[in-house]
């Protein structure tokens, strides 16, 4: 089926932002240099929050219909 211009922008806006998510949570994770002076614990645990919230957000672009 067709998609309008208007829900093909939202669907390249919202891959866009799940990729976003996804690699500023990966970049916590891994990177030394990000935040420092927050506690490693603290980075570990945002960066696992932003990976689980890009998830949420990928599933939520490929099931639309479903809330």
């Amino acid at each position: 089926m067709q998609k309008s211009p208007q829900q093909r922008f939202l669907l390249i806006l919202g891959l866009v932002m799940f990729t976003f998510y996804l690699v500023l949570g990966v970049l916590l994770i891994i990177g030394n240099d990000i935040l420092r002076e927050f506690p490693s614990w603290g980075r570990y645990t945002l960066g696992a929050l932003l990976i689980v919230y890009a998830a949420i957000r990928f599933v939520r672009i490929i099931n639309p219909g479903e809330d």
